[in-house]
């Protein structure tokens, strides 16, 4: 694209996205925005995949806003098709930017960094996941057993720059934590239960 042209193009995208919403929130295209929203964002994010895709050692960030974009369009398009499922929308979120970073993890080793929010992300996502079907435990103890599950394979595989050992000390303490939450919110549950 012509580097005078680009401003331009950008403009009139940011304008057509404006009148959109603008017709959106005035009721004037109701039914029609979603499947629309729909082919925007996965549009949007198969843009960004396909830089991603095309040169995955000079633009490795790329599949992150992709996946991102992607992951939006699919709890627009879960929410039309099956409006019950609308809780599972942060969690199938959640899930997507997971995905993300351990793309750029298993595409570029040296990004050993990326597992940390990889494994973050998809411990959040199994929480949400787990808090729309309403388990009668604790999700902070699960919460804290994942993120101390990614210290742990941190900790493990062979990086470019040797073991991360450090990993070891946040890999413990939280998985400590996670036991300890788990187990207390397990033994609460049988003097808990009358009271619900």
């Amino acid at each position: 694209m012509n580097q005078a042209r680009s401003p331009l193009v950008w403009g009139l995208v940011l304008i057509t996205l404006g009148a959109l919403f603008l017709l959106q929130s005035l009721g004037i295209v109701g039914s029609v925005m979603a499947p629309l929203w729909v082919l925007i964002f996965a549009l949007g994010g198969g843009v960004f995949l396909y830089f991603f895709w095309t040169d995955r050692a000079g633009r490795w960030w790329a599949v992150i806003p992709g996946l991102a974009l992607i992951g939006i369009a699919s709890v627009i398009a879960l929410g039309e098709l099956w409006p019950r499922a609308d809780a599972l929308g942060g969690a199938l979120f959640l899930a997507a930017l997971s995905l993300a970073f351990w793309a750029v993890y298993l595409t570029r080793r040296e990004q050993w960094w990326a597992i940390i929010p990889g494994g973050a992300l998809a411990t959040l996502a199994l929480v949400a996941a787990l808090d729309t079907i309403r388990l009668p435990i604790d999700t902070g103890g699960i919460f804290l057993l994942g993120l101390g599950a990614t210290f742990l394979l941190l900790a493990l595989i062979n990086t470019t720059q040797g073991r991360m050992k450090w990993a070891l000390i946040p890999a413990g303490v939280l998985i400590v934590l996670g036991l300890v939450v788990t187990f207390e919110s397990a033994r609460m549950l049988p003097v808990m239960g009358p009271l619900m």
